[in-house]
């Protein structure tokens, strides 16, 4: 049987077994030429048949209005492409470091991994932690140098760059034939014959002489540490003996698996030089699906973990791995098939949610495009429109065989931004949009503060939230200007008092009557709000002691300093009067809010503030960087910790000095340091900055 089939009516073809396909994702710091590498490839598979430019906004994987504007790629793209009866599903993914949440179901869904360096550059903030993903990851990694025609281009010192700050066994399997304007092709180590030209048009010349020794030095680097992989032909290579270029390939595939070595390869994505033979090793020593085995799940029956094979005939499990909402076509789910076959038109069930999905029409996305295909297998990427309750993360199985797959390990937002709609229709719009946003990108959220009166658009960086405040506009129609939320303070009491209000007014007919005495005291951080009585003799009927505690109730909403909600406080009706005929729910209810605003003006009120905990993970060489930092932001260092060359600090810190620390904290370690912060308890403001914030919010109310 053929390994391709098509669809009736379709123009594309999908594969039919799993040994036949490879899932590369491709990695790099923003600006390395992922996007124009993903172009020369479907170039040379001939699926488009000129090649687009980042700054032109002519990619098949940027066509998001947002990265055609910033020149970045901004979402995850799915580039599929055929060579060599293989089908390639490339996965471009973002390198700026406020899309890691894209970067991460890439590496979740791939056997493979490209990491991109710019030969000019070098390694970068963002290379090293692509690095880190792809080992925390246990993935089979190439690096590709790419811009060697660039002026300054440098492969072999880029190359020791590599090698001393991702890993030694990063070895060349190409060198470059000429640099910067005389770029023009490569050698290849294993077969020892250069090759020069463009695209699929690459003829064979002779090595040359100015490289002749790097090429054997370089070469014996590379056969001493692929074939650790076979004990008969180390035992064969230290007797002298000569090993073939097939057995040399076969180890270099195996070792590769086993991330043993880390082959190095080098081109130009813009110039199409040398990407039709790094496609070549894609094929030949990247892992397909079948060769990395089966993967384990969880059958939600039974609660047991069992392993699935990456076959036709299996059970199907398929991980939702992205999620976009498309104004015209709706929400369009895109998966990875693990195990088993999914058709068109059929049905699935969806173990996190234990319900089903009908299936319409199953289609491949090659960046915009869409094109229909019958079924998927084992291994292979596709998508699927009009899915009702599915997310990212989700598992799509069979009904009576019910798997869930391991999700997807997005990072948690870091900065919130306070969204404020421009008009009234915006803002109707808001609370339908802004779910469909977090669902399309798992690591925004969204928050509403009650208590200051704001939704939060909680995301990793600043770039983050302003695209996503720009695709509500282009996408929704939906126009918000994002600012720094609000600090949630609080007030409350600092000594117990007393406080007594007789709410008296005299009209024709009826009058109004209600007098309380309240006992205020303080309680401990965190404890709240109290309401209690003691009333004896009913010197306030027991019948309006409920209105007494709803005026209280909503007088502690403004407390006396800056209209802040009141806390730790408790607040007893000990005594009081009533009038037969004037007293009333409402006399009492306006005479217990009087009397508490009277105790919390008596009681010293102070301002509280909310503290957050830190936990902020940085490079050994920035610590004092940020240590001292932190001093400037009334912070207290509580402890730190080494791990890896990274020392971990534990801090806490009031939330209103580190409302921008995501920001803060990029800045100051050039991207390499991470922090997460959760809300700890709140403390009193010190008198002078209490004083300050007081100002400010009399003025602004």
């Amino acid at each position: 049987m053929s390994l391709f089939s098509k669809c009736k009516g379709c123009k594309s073809v999908h594969h039919l077994d799993s040994t036949k396909i490879r899932n590369v994702v491709l990695l790099s710091h923003s600006g390395a030429g992922k996007t124009s590498l993903g172009e020369a490839m479907l170039f040379c598979s001939g699926v488009i048949n000129r090649l687009g430019n980042v700054a032109d906004g002519t990619t098949v994987s940027d066509y998001d209005p947002a990265e055609i504007k910033r020149q970045i790629s901004i979402n995850l793209s799915v580039l599929p492409y055929e060579w060599r009866n293989c089908k390639l599903n490339i996965i471009d993914t973002p390198g700026y470091p406020d899309f890691i949440g894209e970067v991460q179901a890439g590496l979740r869904i791939c056997e493979g991994a490209i990491v991109v360096v710019c030969a000019v550059s070098g390694v970068e903030v963002g290379t090293e932690q692509v690095w880190g993903y792809v080992s925390e990851a246990n993935l089979p990694c190439f690096l590709f140098v790419n811009k060697m025609d660039r002026e300054n281009a440098n492969f072999f010192g880029v190359l020791k760059d590599i090698q001393a700050k991702l890993s030694v066994k990063c070895l060349p399997m190409q060198l470059p034939i000429g640099s910067q304007k005389d770029f023009q092709g490569v050698v290849d180590l294993v077969k020892r014959k250069g090759y020069v030209g463009t695209g699929t048009q690459l003829r064979e010349v002779e090595i040359p002489s100015s490289l002749a020794e790097d090429v054997a030095s370089y070469r014996e680097k590379l056969v001493e540490a692929v074939i650790e992989v076979d004990d008969e032909l180390i035992n064969r290579y230290l007797e002298g003996g000569e090993i073939g270029d097939d057995e040399l390939y076969r180890c270099i595939k195996e070792a590769v698996k086993q991330r043993k070595v880390m082959p190095v390869f080098v081109g130009s994505a813009l110039k199409n030089i040398a990407v039709s033979l790094l496609v070549d090793a894609v094929v030949d020593h990247l892992p397909s699906p079948a060769a990395c085995g089966a993967v384990k799940a969880t059958n939600i029956a039974t609660g047991a973990e069992e392993t699935v094979e990456p076959v036709a005939d299996a059970p199907l499990s398929a991980l939702v791995f992205k999620t976009v909402n498309d104004p015209r076509v709706g929400k369009i789910s895109y998966f990875r098939v693990y195990s088993g076959t999914i058709s068109s038109n059929s049905q699935a069930w969806n173990s996190e949610k234990g319900t089903a999905e009908r299936v319409g029409q199953l289609f491949v996305v090659r960046g915009k495009t869409q094109e229909p295909v019958a079924q998927l297998v084992a291994g292979d990427v596709g998508a699927v429109a009009k899915l009702t309750v599915t997310a990212t993360g989700d598992t799509l199985c069979a009904r009576e065989h019910p798997l869930k797959l391991p999700g997807i390990n997005f990072p948690q937002p870091v900065l919130n931004m306070a969204v404020h709609p421009k008009s009234r229709a915006d803002l109707d719009k808001m609370s339908t949009v802004l779910p469909k946003l977090c669902e399309e990108d798992p690591t925004l959220r969204v928050q509403r503060e009650v208590d200051i009166g704001e939704i939060l658009l909680c995301g990793i960086g600043e770039t983050h939230l302003e695209v996503a405040a720009e695709r509500l506009s282009s996408k929704y129609g939906v126009e918000v200007n994002l600012g720094l939320p609000k600090v949630p303070y609080r007030e409350t009491i600092t000594v117990p008092v007393k406080a007594e209000y007789k709410h008296k007014k005299q009209t024709g007919g009826h009058g109004q009557y209600g007098h309380v005495f309240l006992e205020l005291e303080p309680l401990p951080r965190g404890s709240g709000f109290e309401f209690t009585e003691r009333v004896v003799g009913g010197a306030v009927p027991r019948n309006y002691i409920p209105a007494v505690e709803k005026g209280v109730n909503e007088a502690k909403a403004e407390g006396v300093l800056a209209g802040y909600p009141v806390v730790d406080i408790r607040v007893t009706l000990y005594d009081g009067s009533s009038h037969p005929v004037d007293s009333s729910d409402m006399s009492f209810k306006i005479a217990g809010a009087q009397a508490l605003k009277k105790g919390l003006a008596q009681g010293q009120p102070v301002l509280l503030e909310p503290v957050v905990n830190m936990t902020i993970t940085v490079p050994e060489s920035f610590t004092g960087d940020i240590i001292g930092d932190l001093n400037t932001k009334r912070a207290r260092v509580l402890g730190m910790r080494p791990a890896d060359g990274f020392n971990i600090i534990q801090a806490q810190a009031p939330l209103a000095e580190v409302l921008r620390y995501a920001i803060d904290l990029r800045s100051l370690t050039q991207g390499r340091g991470t922090f997460t912060m959760e809300f700890s308890h709140y403390e009193e403001v010190p008198s002078q900055i209490a004083q300050k914030i007081i100002t400010q919010r009399n003025q602004s109310q």
